[in-house]
């Protein structure tokens, strides 16, 4: 069976880590990834999913688990691989699950550049970036067939916009 890609967008952390919480339970685990802004300052990271902070220098790399600094509280540390990467054009970010190794060897091309890797159409991609680029935070599953089903009835039953299964 081939494996398919679902995909939300959620503008309330609240619900976001609700889904998430939901879509671990239905055994999902390892197949999570979560994609936000991290905005911070003076020289500190502030994620925007758990207001846990990282040390800037932290935020240039990815690391799997903890990122330097201090590990990534709330939403981030319901998937696995939690760590920060700056793209281009959205600066820092914070990213778990399969979708960080993802980006931070496509970090030049950006989210949607790394999403066609998934299959996910690069206008498509463009649009999952702006929205990141807006505050919001994108969750994704990778799954079969049938388990894909299940999780976009997970997300869309929590309220997820642009909701998509490649």
């Amino acid at each position: 069976m081939a494996t398919r890609t679902v995909i939300g967008v959620f503008a309330s952390e609240r619900v976001a880590e609700e889904a998430v919480n939901d879509l671990r339970r239905a055994g999902f685990d390892k197949d999570i990834s979560i994609l936000a802004k991290d905005a911070g300052r003076d020289g500190e990271r502030r994620n925007d999913i758990g207001g846990a902070t990282m040390a800037a220098e932290g935020a240039g790399n990815l690391s799997t688990g903890v990122a330097t600094g201090g590990t990534l509280g709330g939403l981030a540390g319901l998937a696995v691989g939690a760590g920060a990467l700056v793209i281009p054009g959205l600066g820092p970010l914070v990213a778990a699950g399969p979708i960080a190794g993802l980006l931070s060897g496509a970090a030049t091309g950006g989210v949607a550049g790394g999403l066609v890797d998934w299959g996910i159409p690069e206008a498509e991609g463009r649009r999952y970036e702006e929205d990141v680029k807006q505050g919001k935070i994108l969750v994704s599953v990778r799954a079969d067939e049938k388990k894909a089903d299940e999780a976009e009835k997970i997300l869309r039953n929590h309220g997820a916009e642009n909701v998509k299964k490649h």
